[in-house]
């Protein structure tokens, strides 16, 4: 496994319950500040095998990214049920609800 792939994993499993974090804050630090598009990637292919919480993981805009409904629902009631407040198009207000680990935390 790639040294990028390890520290992303670490990042979101770190993601406490009741917030979130944005695909480009996880490539950030995990050390490759442009792979936004590679953290999704990495979700989408290991998440049941390492059990990655998923759900803490949005847009940068703070909106949930999927445009399936069946994911969009899933998402937004496993947020919910962590106490995060989704706005009826899928919005998370980041200013209450990102998790910043700090840059020494990884």
């Amino acid at each position: 496994m790639e040294a990028f792939t390890e520290k992303a994993i670490k990042v979101i499993r770190n993601i406490p319950p009741g917030r979130v974090m944005t695909y480009g804050q996880i490539a950030s630090h995990a050390g490759s500040p442009r792979g936004a598009r590679q953290v999704a990637r990495l979700l989408h292919s290991m998440s049941a095998k390492y059990e990655l919480p998923w759900h803490r993981v949005i847009n940068a805009q703070g909106k949930i990214s999927f445009q399936d409904t069946d994911n969009r629902l899933s998402q937004t009631k496993l947020l919910q049920n962590e106490g995060v407040e989704v706005c009826s198009l899928g919005k998370i207000d980041l200013k209450h609800y990102r998790h910043d680990p700090g840059h020494d935390a990884f």
